[in-house]
């Protein structure tokens, strides 16, 4: 299983990169949101993949049972998934403002627009 996980992190992450390095604003956006559900799935299978109890500990125990799920991996994931739905939320508005601003998410036109003005368009 993890090998498989391990398979899809890999391919998660080119696939970002490829977005990434792209022209489009949109395009890196996407990137960034898979780049941050391939670092979320790889805090999962870095601690540890364990089938069995969750992570409370019952009224009459002292102790969590064995097996039990490690607790800091998912608060990690579920801060790190607040935290990439606020970038991701910025970064779209962002985008849209810069749309609607110059009419082009080519980042290449974009910056030509902001140093020659509107005569290069």
């Amino acid at each position: 299983m993890e090998i498989i996980l391990a398979i899809m992190i890999g391919s998660l992450y080119a696939a970002a990169v490829y977005m990434i390095l792209r022209r489009s604003l949109v395009k890196i956006l996407i990137g960034i949101v898979l780049l941050s559900q391939a670092t979320n799935m790889l805090i999962f299978t870095s601690s540890g993949l364990t089938r069995g109890n969750s992570p409370v500990i019952n009224a009459d125990q002292t102790v969590l049972s064995q097996p039990h799920a490690d607790p800091l991996p998912q608060a990690l994931v579920l801060t790190a998934i607040v935290i990439s739905f606020g970038l991701t939320a910025f970064a779209l508005a962002l985008t849209y403002r810069a749309y609607k601003s110059v009419k082009t998410d080519d980042l290449d036109k974009m910056r030509s627009l902001a140093i020659g003005g509107e005569e290069n368009a």
